[in-house]
Parts: structure tokens; sequence; C-alpha cells
């Protein structure tokens, strides 16, 4: 069975870290650019960070750039989000995401979610 399963959300204080994962069965994520995005209610899921999947390029939302490095594990099968200096803005539903295109198909996979909670 396909499936992708975030884990690592939490409550944290201002100022602290987090680590997500998100661990892939099923399927390789190798050939999968990953991505994650947040949520929160009343907005619109946002991205946060994505990592390519051919030479591992990443990109970072203007608010959090500084703060969270993604990161892939090809040998564990997952990427992770480094969320450090964690604010209450941060706060959301986390989800990741695994994109492939193999022209003329394309494979998009999402998590679950795991909730972030930052607040004092």
């Amino acid at each position: 069975q396909v499936q992708l399963v975030e884990s690592g959300g939490g409550l944290v204080q201002p100022g602290g870290s987090l680590r997500l994962s998100c661990a892939a069965s099923g399927f390789t994520l190798d050939y999968y650019a990953i991505g994650w995005f947040r949520q929160t209610p009343g907005k619109e899921r946002e991205g946060v960070s994505c990592i390519s999947s051919s030479d591992g390029s990443t990109y970072y939302a203007d608010s959090v750039k500084g703060r969270f490095t993604i990161s892939r594990d090809n040998a564990k099968n997952t990427v992770y989000l480094q969320m450090n200096s964690l604010k209450p803005e941060d706060t959301g539903v986390y989800y990741c995401n695994a994109h492939e295109t193999r022209w003329p198909e394309s494979y998009d996979y999402w998590g679950q979610g795991t909730q972030v909670t930052v607040s004092s």
C-alpha cells in the first residue's frame, strides 16, 4: 500500500525546535520531489519547503528561510524538516507531499498531517 506518514509534531515553546519526518512505504522516494505544506484554520494551505529529486535543490518560503531545513535520506525512504527558532505563526498542521511526473502520467501522494503548536 502506498503511504506517506508524517511524525514529529507536538507542542513547543516559541524559540524551540522540532524535527518532522515524512516516511514513505509502498514506493521509493528517490524519484519524487517532496514538499512540506502547512495549514491553519481559515487559511489556505501554504508551501513551506521542498526538495527536488534530481539534484537535491531546496526551496523555502520567505517566512521560514534561515530557520527551517529540509533534507532527505533515501536509504531510509524518509524526508525531514528541521524547524528551529519556532514562532507562534508556525502553528498548523504540516503535510508532506510526494510528486513525480513520468510523462504522460503524474503521481501525487499526501500524508495525513502532523500538528505543530508553538505556544508558551
